[in-house]
């Protein structure tokens, strides 16, 4: 997502001179580099009665040596177009890393009978998983207080769980798609992605001789969990759809070949998981999509347990339970947007549920209430521990924690909840760790301003104690500011904006502004701190969060209001916050970048073919702007699994013209349209490197403007670009200085001190 000061490259090729070839990128001029062009093999797509002639589909072969050589030539050229800005780049890296604590460790987690952090060391792309010992001296408060640890220096007692940089030597990626480790401590189960695909092979290491045992398990999913035994492992198997669809089970010492389907879900359109009970004696099977699930049991203790229907999708659900014994009967505590005698429930309650209802009739069953429906109060989830019940709500737009006690939950004698207090509008405030046993429940709060900060909250007082905010140098937040705004959109719609700004940039009309949206799947865009962000602000850039419908901010209304037949509102609402933005004064008009990644890459695409005069810049990060395409084709990574996102467009007319009329690479049209970066990677498996490969390729060919249109493709990484946290810096980097030069806002304000420089990695 860069582009060059002072060049001017040309959106397609000139038919008078020869196009360049797919393998070697060709230069018109000096200064002057000229984009490659695909060549194009129309191939028709029909559905309803419609017909789309699509030119570069054939780019879809990721084994073709053309089309390799082809992206080889995008990033060529993308790096010719850019390569003035590199030294931003390197001045942005340089901020990211001297602001970083990069010698650091977690707060130790205790589980069971071990403290568990993660350690990084200056110089080490990848963290270090490691425990010691827990003392068990009677005293609760003293046994649950996290060992002082320094960073860097040796803990007598500590024990390398795994080294993510000795495991990540001699490959071209890495990443762990979960860990586990067994009830006596002795095995810890992990899984490496080394392609970036995420399809993970599961090893299994005995902590107690660093040896690594025979097993291997290719092609897992994420999450992992033992069997109370330690003798079996359980994961998920992802379908060639890149579908979760089975639970396995793995017994250990034998061929992998022969291990167990526990469950199989053939429904191409629901998504298949699993959670260990808080007891870690039962295993929660959930089935679902965005609009209903499936829960079953499955008793870790007997080898032979087959899984148990509890809630059936026929019920229309859409719900998660938490297992829980209270006086000796097993309980399921249930979040949930119906139930049998409850029908609207649409940002979801609380109810407590004995198991022996779940053996009647989903009408006849009874639930009692425990935290009911509101409208303007969103219930995210819960967890449990042997005294607590705690729930996570979002209120007035942001995630906070309650708490309340088991004791007389679900009955007259219920107690009202506790919520801690924090003296910021807005925060995030996300529950962290609940083990079954302790005292304390572990909370992370963080903010627009605060770094993230790691507090235990003391179950039986209600106390409140900071463990630890992380470090960030040569940063002062009262130079900063966050505040909420609102826009109103064309119907009328109040949309919520974060304004994030230097102190010293006023609403004059002259700043440089960022728009960053995402607006789907029911995902809220919190507050939350961001070391790279300061180096955008420092620039003078007002940084905005558009929290358009889609997301999930304003509860379960402002989603649905955003998806399907409704999708079309997260666009506008983006547009209408970027023209009140301008309104404000906090944006020139000439001075605005739009930003968003996966789904809300699909927003840029859709909002640079709405309104391409609003924005000087737009970088779509793994961007689906070929969503119609995608969905349209059920064998693809995950296409059936958004029909409950989008709709059906194979079934139903209504649905695959709608979603025409927005797809972006469908309604590219003959205007100007402003400088682009689209940014992907070679292995991604959610949204494939061949949409913006061809939105690229279309853009060239039709806009009638004259800045440069580029794809900067990660040939080693996937959905989150390349792995370790230098190359994700010079990621981050490389987006923000494609923003900076268009906007002209390369130099930091004049109040902001210079940060010590340091050398690029």
């Amino acid at each position: 997502m860069t582009d060059t000061a002072g060049t001017a490259p040309r959106a397609a090729a000139d038919p008078t001179e020869p196009a360049p070839s797919n393998s070697a990128l060709a230069t018109a001029a000096p200064h002057r580099p000229t984009p490659p062009v695909a060549r194009k093999a129309p191939v028709e797509r029909n559905h309803h009665g419609d017909t789309f002639v699509d030119d570069y589909e054939w780019l879809r072969d990721k084994e073709d040596p053309e089309v390799v050589a082809h992206l080889k030539s995008e990033n060529d050229y993308a790096e010719a177009v850019t390569v003035g800005q590199q030294p931003l780049r390197d001045a942005i890296f340089n901020e990211i890393k001297v602001r970083t604590e990069e010698t650091d460790l977690s707060v130790p987690s205790r589980k069971r009978g071990w403290w568990y952090f993660v350690r990084t060391e200056e110089g080490q792309q990848y963290p270090v998983h490691c425990r010691v010992a827990a003392q068990e001296t009677g005293d609760l408060a003293a046994d649950w207080t996290p060992p002082t640890i320094e960073p860097g220096e040796p803990f007598a007692g500590e024990q390398i769980l795994l080294d993510g940089n000795a495991e990540a030597e001699g490959q071209p990626f890495f990443s762990l798609g979960g860990m586990a480790v067994s009830e006596d401590g002795h095995l810890l189960a992990y899984a490496v992605d080394n392609a970036g695909d995420e399809r993970f092979t599961l090893r299994i290491k005995d902590l107690r001789t660093g040896d690594l045992l025979p097993d291997i398990v290719e092609n897992v999913f994420y999450g992992l969990a033992f069997s109370p035994d330690g003798r079996r492992v359980y994961y998920t198997v992802v379908d060639d759809s890149w579908r979760p669809h089975q639970i396995k089970v793995h017994v250990l010492g034998t061929d992998a070949a022969a291990d167990v389907v526990l469950f199989e879900e053939d429904d191409p359109g629901m998504w298949t998981g699993f959670d260990v009970s808080p007891d870690r004696t039962e295993l929660v099977i959930g089935v679902g999509n965005s609009e209903y699930s499936e829960s079953l049991s499955l008793d870790m203790t007997d080898n032979e347990a087959k899984p148990r229907l509890l809630l059936s999708r026929e019920a229309r659900v859409l719900h998660s339970m938490d297992p829980i014994s209270l006086n000796g009967e097993r309980h399921y505590v249930v979040t949930h947007n119906r139930g049998p005698a409850t029908d609207d429930a649409v940002n979801n309650m609380v109810s407590l549920v004995p198991s022996v209802e779940f053996e009647k009739p989903f009408v006849e069953q009874t639930w009692q209430t425990v935290v009911e429906h509101r409208d303007d109060v969103k219930v995210e989830g819960t967890a449990v521990t042997r005294t607590h019940l705690i729930v996570s709500v979002r209120k007035d737009t942001t995630e906070r924690v309650q708490i309340l006690p088991l004791s007389g939950l679900g009955t007259p004698e219920q107690t009202e909840p506790v919520e801690p207090e924090f003296d910021e509008a807005l925060y995030t405030c996300a529950l962290a760790g609940a083990e079954f046993e302790s005292p304390v429940i572990r909370l992370v709060y963080t903010s627009f301003l605060t770094p993230s900060s790691v507090y235990d909250y003391v179950l039986a007082s209600g106390a409140l104690e900071l463990r630890k905010e992380t470090t960030v140098h040569h940063y002062d937040r009262a130079q900063y500011v966050a505040e909420r705004d609102w826009a109103t959109a064309a119907d009328g719609t109040r949309i919520p904006i974060t304004v994030i700004r230097h102190r010293s940039v006023q609403p004059d009309g002259t700043n440089p502004a960022l728009v960053y949206g995402y607006g789907s799947y029911e995902i809220s865009m919190d507050p939350a701190f961001g070391i790279p962000r300061l180096s955008v602000l420092d620039r003078g850039v007002v940084f905005v969060i558009a929290h358009v419908r889609g997301g999930g901010e304003l509860g379960r209304r402002w989603y649905e209001d955003g998806k399907k037949l409704a999708k079309k509102h997260s666009f506008t609402d983006f547009v209408s916050v970027t023209e009140h933005v301008i309104e404000r004064g906090w944006a020139a008009p000439d001075r605005i970048a739009a930003m968003g990644g996966s789904a809300g890459g699909l927003l840029m695409g859709a909002v640079v073919n709405l309104a391409p005069q609003l924005y000087r810049a737009v970088v779509a990060q793994v961007p689906f702007v070929d969503a119609l395409t995608s969905i349209l084709d059920p064998e693809l990574p995950l296409s059936a699994l958004e029909w409950e996102e989008w709709g059906n467009p194979i079934e139903d007319r209504e649905v695959y013209e709608y979603m025409k009329s927005y797809s972006p690479y469908e309604n590219i049209a003959p205007v100007p349209y402003p400088r682009i970066a689209a940014v992907t990677s070679f292995n991604d498996t959610r949204v494939l490197y061949v949409e913006p490969a061809k939105w690229v390729q279309k853009l060239r060919d039709v806009t009638t403007g004259d800045e440069p249109i580029v794809m900067k493709i990660e040939m080693d990484g996937g959905h989150g670009g390349a792995s370790g946290r230098y190359e994700g810096w010079k990621d981050r980097a490389w987006d923000y200085a494609f923003v900076l030069d268009a906007l002209g806002a390369v130099e930091r304000v004049a109040e902001v001190e210079p940060l010590d420089g340091a050398r690029v990695r």
